[in-house]
């Protein structure tokens, strides 16, 4: 019997889930595993930070539940789920399955000492360690983000994520607007938005007469999901080697973030 950790998905949140995870496959022996104590143990990971070896002896084998959390990444199931609860939190919020306006940000972070793939140096906030590019609606929630080495400069790192937004077809059909900050100025980018997305990407900038914190329209919002992620100390470095992994993690707390309103 397992024991109860704060991370633990509830029935209703399990079955939420549970019902968009992979069929066991037709042929070979039955599934034995209980899913839910592998679900609890991959958000344990997320939620409390350790290594996949350091999960507590009461979850299943942490080689079974790494099996597991790695083919949902690699099939695309993470995200697909993470999708569907997006458009889910959207309807049942009152809004519509697509955004009108979206906002964009970015966040350098350090990785850890054994970290060395697609890792730079962000001269601005003077981190070594990588870049996450993130792009929110208005309401915080994530539609995608983008994994790069800290020296990927705002502008080229935006090109990418927009475009992965603007892949997601009908899910952004009504978006119109896109927020940005000072780090994101330029015509060449604002060109781009409105030739090749027919979107436009408006830079907002804090007033500088003011000295204390003034929550600037919109942006303000990207800015409160950087603070949702502090919940979740997989998530206070970049502990990963590759940086699909790094955004499936963001994804999964996501997925934590909005099952619970679901649910």
């Amino acid at each position: 019997m397992s024991k109860a950790y704060p991370s633990d998905l509830t029935h209703d949140q399990l079955e939420l889930i549970a019902a968009r995870l992979p069929a066991n496959k037709e042929r070979g022996r039955p599934r034995s595993t209980d899913l839910w104590a592998v679900l609890n143990a991959i958000f344990y990971v997320l939620c409390e930070g350790c290594t996949w070896r350091g999960l507590p002896g009461d979850f299943p084998p942490w080689q079974t539940v790494y099996t597991y959390f790695r083919r949902w990444k690699k099939d695309g199931t993470w995200q697909r789920i993470h999708d569907e609860f997006y458009v889910l939190t959207r309807l049942v919020s009152g809004r519509a399955e697509s955004p009108s306006e979206l906002i964009i940000d970015s966040q350098s972070v350090k990785t850890a000492n054994f970290t060395h793939e697609d890792v730079g140096y962000d001269g601005a906030k003077h981190i070594k360690g990588r870049k996450r590019h993130l792009v929110v609606d208005t309401l915080g929630l994530v539609l995608r983000v983008l994994i790069t080495a800290a020296n990927v400069g705002e502008r080229d790192g935006a090109k990418q994520v927009l475009a992965n937004v603007k892949a997601m077809g009908q899910r952004v059909s009504r978006v119109i607007t896109v927020w940005a900050d000072g780090g994101y100025d330029g015509n060449p980018l604002y060109r781009w938005g409105i030739d090749v997305l027919d979107w436009v990407i408006w830079v907002t900038l804090r007033p500088t007469e003011r000295k204390e914190f003034v929550p600037v329209p919109q942006r303000w919002k990207v800015e409160r999901t950087f603070g949702w992620w502090n919940r979740y100390r997989r998530l206070s470095k970049d502990y990963e080697r590759l940086t699909q992994t790094s955004e499936t993690f963001i994804y999964l707390a996501m997925i934590r973030i909005m099952v619970r309103r679901l649910a």
